[in-house]
C-alpha cells in the first residue's frame, strides 16, 4: 500500500468555488449548448483559466473578478483604491445578468435597483471626501422582496398582485443598511407570500420571478422562502443577502445552498413584511459570505455577518415594538 500524499490530496479536492462553478458550468451548457458542462478549471495556477473562461465557449461561466470576496476584501480594494464601490456594484450586475437572466438562468433575483450605479457613485464621492461610514460602507446587499425599500424597486411578496407595489417608507432593515452606507443592488426571489399562498406551495417559485434554481444542482430544490436570497449569495450575486424567516426560511436554503446563515431572535430587527404572516413570529436572518477563495480550507466566513447583525438590529434599549411603531407608523 503506497503512503498517502496529502498535498495531492488538496490538490484533487474540489472546493465550494469549483463546485457551484461546476454545476453552473453543466446547466449553462445544457441550456445554452445542449451539451453538458464541464468543471471549470479557474485555479491561480492553471495554464487554461483565460481563454476558456473569457469566452464561455466550454458553456462554463465566465471567471468572475469578485469570486469569493469578502466584505473586507471588497473594502480594501476601495481602501486601495483598486477598486470602487461603483465598480463592484457593476459587476455584480453583470454577474446578476449573465447567471439569474440567461445562461443557467438561477431566477434569484426579482429585480434589480435602477439607481444602484449612482448610489454607489455618490458613496465613493462621500469616502474620498470624508472617509467610509463604516464596514458595509458601499458593499452591494440584496433583499429579499418581502423587505420593503421606499426606492424605485417594488416589493411585492413575489406576488403579481402587489406588482407596481412602493413602500411609502423604508423598513427598519432598508432604514438601517442606506445609513450604514450599503447599496441595496436587488430584490431576491422567494416563494410568493412565504408560502401563505397554498397548502402544496412550491419551494422558490414566485409567479414574479419564476422558479429559483439551486446552484450546486440546477434541478434540485433551493429550499425555503428565503431562497433567493440562499442562491443569489451561493452563487456571488451580491456580497451579502438578507432574507427571513417564521420556520426555517432561513437555515434551509442556507444549508441547501451551502453558505452561512445567522438567524437573529424575533424583533430583533424590525421590517415591513407584505402578506399575512405577523411580526411577532417573523425574524429577519442574514446569509453570506463563503469561505475565502484564498483560505478554501475554511468552512465559511463568518465576520461580515457581525456586520449586518449590528447594522440591522434596534437600537439599545428599544423594544421592537416600539422600534416598528416609531419607523413603521404602526
Amino acid at each position: 500500500m503506497g503512503k498517502r500524499d496529502p498535498v495531492g490530496e488538496r490538490k484533487r479536492t474540489m472546493d465550494r468555488r469549483g463546485f457551484v462553478g461546476a454545476a453552473v458550468a453543466g446547466g449553462a451548457g445544457a441550456v445554452v449548448l445542449g451539451a453538458p458542462g464541464c468543471v471549470p478549471d479557474d485555479h491561480p495556477g492553471s495554464s487554461t483559466a483565460g481563454a476558456a473562461h473569457d469566452s464561455a465557449a466550454d458553456g462554463s461561466p465566465p471567471l468572475f473578478e469578485l469570486d469569493e470576496a469578502t466584505v473586507a476584501d471588497l473594502q480594501a480594494a476601495m481602501e486601495s483604491g483598486e477598486r470602487t464601490a461603483r465598480s463592484i456594484a457593476q459587476l455584480y450586475l453583470e454577474r446578476i445578468e449573465s447567471l439569474d437572466g440567461q445562461g443557467p438562468e438561477l431566477r434569484s433575483v426579482i429585480e434589480t435597483n435602477p439607481d444602484a450605479l449612482e448610489i454607489a457613485a455618490q458613496l465613493d464621492e462621500e469616502r474620498r471626501t470624508r472617509g467610509p461610514r463604516g464596514p458595509l460602507h458601499g458593499i452591494p446587499v440584496a433583499l429579499k422582496d418581502n423587505i420593503d425599500t421606499h426606492d424605485r424597486t417594488t416589493t411585492t411578496a413575489g406576488s403579481l398582485a402587489l406588482e407596481g407595489s412602493v413602500p411609502p417608507r423604508d423598513s427598519f432593515v432598508a432604514q438601517r443598511l442606506r445609513e450604514a452606507g450599503a447599496v441595496i443592488l436587488a430584490k431576491a426571489n422567494m416563494s410568493e407570500w412565504a408560502y401563505f399562498r397554498g397548502e402544496r406551495a412550491t419551494s422558490g417559485w414566485s409567479a414574479r420571478g419564476g422558479q429559483c434554481k439551486n446552484p450546486y444542482a440546477l434541478d434540485r430544490n433551493p429550499c425555503g422562502s428565503s431562497s433567493g436570497s440562499g442562491a443569489a449569495a451561493s452563487a456571488n450575486l451580491a456580497a451579502l443577502t438578507i432574507g427571513t424567516e417564521t420556520g426555517g426560511s432561513i437555515m434551509c436554503p442556507s444549508s441547501t445552498n451551502g453558505i452561512v446563515g445567522i438567524l437573529r431572535g424575533t424583533g430583533s430587527a424590525a421590517f415591513q413584511p407584505p402578506g399575512p404572516k405577523r411580526h411577532r413570529r417573523r425574524m429577519e436572518g442574514s446569509r453570506a459570505m463563503r469561505h475565502g477563495a484564498r483560505r478554501p480550507r475554511i468552512a465559511r466566513h463568518l465576520r461580515p455577518k457581525h456586520f449586518l447583525a449590528n447594522v440591522v438590529s434596534t437600537r439599545s434599549g428599544e423594544s421592537p415594538r416600539s422600534a416598528r411603531s416609531t419607523h413603521h407608523g404602526e
